[in-house]
C-alpha cells in the first residue's frame, strides 16, 4: 500500500495547529499557543503569514519532519465566496480573496495562504482547503431574514460538522448523504446546522453571534435594545463588532472565554454560573428544536461537538429538552486536523476529486441583492 504524506495547517485566533499524517496515522501533532502581545502587534489577521509560517516550519524542523515526503499541503479555508462543500485547490483567485478578506479578516484565512506558500517550496505536493467556513448550501427560504436590506447567510463550522457528520454514518453503516441530522458545534462559537441528506440547508451564521450565545459571542440580541445602545450611546461599529464577537458570552459575564473555568463554578455551586451556563444551553436545545422542524421532524440523530460538548452538565441539559426528538449522540472535542488530512487523503488516492474555485462552484442565492 502506497504511503502518503499529508501536512494539515490549521491557525486560530490565538493558537495554530500542525500535522501530519502518514495515510490516516498522525505521526506529528502540535497546537502552537500564541502570545496575544505578539498578535497584537500586527494590523491585520493577513500581517501574521510570516510569523506564523516560520513558527510553523521552525517546529517541524525540530521534529525532523521529511518535508520532501509530504504530497498535500492542507490547510483552514478561510472567509472566501461562499462555495460548495468539498476540497479545494488553492489558486491566484483564492488567495486574493483570503488576502483581501473578501468576507472578512480571520485567521482561517492565513491556512490557505501557508499551505499554498509551503507547499511550493516541496518536490512533489500541491495545496488545498477543505470545507470551509463559508459552505454554503441553505436554500434560499432560510436566506430570507424579515428585511429586504438584510440576507441571512452561511458561516459556520462546515469543516467538522461534516466531518462528524460522515464518521456517524460510518458508525452505522449508512451514507451521510441518506440521513437528516441536527449537529451542534459547541467552541468558542457555536452552530446549530440542518443537515438533510448530505446538504445543510439552514444553519446559524456564528461568526457575528448569531443564534445561541457562547463562551466569546453573544447570540442574538434583542434587536431594539441593541439599535438603541448603537445611537444614544454612540457607540461605534468596531466597538460593537467586538461586544457581539469577542467580547460576548462568557466574556460579557465572567471576564473569560474559558468554558471549562465556567464549568467548575457552576460545579461549586456558583449561581451565577449555573444559570448562565444553563441559559447558553437553553438555547442551543431551542436551536436545535428549531432545526427539527426545517426537517420536519424527520431526524435520525442529534449530535453534540465541540469543546463545551465535554461538559456533562450542559450535555445533560440539552439532552432533556431535545432528546424526545431523536437519539442523542456525543463527539466531544474536534477533529479538524484529522478532517483536513482525510480530504487530502482521498484526493491523493483517487477517491475525490479536488474542486476548482472558481464562478462555477460558488455559490449564489436566486434572491434579489440586499436592498432591492
Amino acid at each position: 500500500m502506497a504511503l502518503h504524506h499529508i501536512l494539515a495547517i490549521n491557525p486560530g485566533s490565538t493558537s495554530t495547529k500542525v500535522a501530519i499524517y502518514v495515510n490516516t496515522k498522525v505521526v506529528f501533532l502540535k497546537s502552537i499557543p500564541h502570545d496575544c502581545d505578539e498578535l497584537l502587534k500586527f494590523k491585520k489577521v493577513s500581517d501574521q503569514f510570516q510569523y506564523r509560517k516560520d513558527i510553523i516550519l521552525e517546529e517541524l524542523k525540530n521534529a525532523h519532519i521529511e518535508l520532501d515526503k509530504i504530497e498535500a499541503v492542507v490547510g483552514r479555508g478561510g472567509l472566501i465566496k461562499p462555495i460548495k462543500s468539498g476540497i479545494y485547490g488553492i489558486n491566484a483567485a483564492m488567495k486574493k480573496d483570503l488576502k483581501t478578506g473578501v468576507l472578512g479578516e480571520h485567521a482561517s484565512n492565513l491556512g490557505g495562504l501557508i499551505a499554498d506558500d509551503i507547499a511550493k517550496a516541496l518536490p512533489s505536493a500541491k495545496a488545498y482547503i477543505a470545507d470551509p467556513v463559508v459552505v454554503d448550501e441553505l436554500e434560499d427560504v432560510a436566506r430570507i431574514s424579515g428585511h429586504p436590506k438584510f440576507q441571512r447567510i452561511s458561516i459556520f463550522h462546515a469543516l467538522n460538522q461534516k466531518a462528524t457528520a460522515r464518521s456517524y454514518a460510518r458508525l452505522l453503516n449508512k451514507k451521510y448523504e441518506d440521513m437528516n441530522l441536527i449537529i451542534a458545534h459547541l467552541g468558542g462559537g457555536i452552530t446549530v446546522g440542518a443537515h438533510k441528506e448530505g446538504r445543510v440547508i439552514d444553519v446559524n451564521q456564528g461568526l457575528d453571534g448569531e443564534g445561541p450565545f457562547s463562551p466569546e459571542r453573544s447570540g442574538t440580541l434583542p434587536v431594539g435594545a441593541l439599535a438603541r445602545l448603537c445611537f444614544e450611546e454612540g457607540i461605534s461599529y468596531p466597538e460593537v463588532k467586538n461586544m457581539i464577537t469577542g467580547q460576548g458570552g462568557f466574556v460579557a459575564y465572567f471576564k473569560t472565554n474559558n468554558a471549562y473555568e465556567i464549568e467548575l463554578m457552576a460545579d461549586e455551586g456558583d449561581d451565577k454560573a449555573n444559570l448562565i451556563q444553563d441559559a447558553m444551553s437553553y438555547q442551543v436545545a431551542k436551536e436545535i428544536g428549531a432545526m427539527a422542524t426545517v426537517l420536519q421532524g424527520d431526524v435520525d440523530g442529534i449530535i453534540l461537538t465541540g469543546g463545551v460538548a465535554n461538559n456533562p452538565m450542559v450535555v445533560e441539559y440539552i439532552k432533556k429538552m431535545v432528546s424526545f426528538i431523536a437519539p442523542v449522540i456525543i463527539y466531544p472535542g474536534e477533529d479538524e486536523m484529522h478532517a483536513l488530512a482525510m480530504n487530502g487523503l482521498r484526493v491523493l488516492k483517487g477517491e475525490l476529486q479536488a474542486k476548482v474555485y472558481n464562478e462555477k462552484n460558488m455559490v449564489k442565492s436566486s434572491l434579489p441583492p440586499p436592498g432591492e
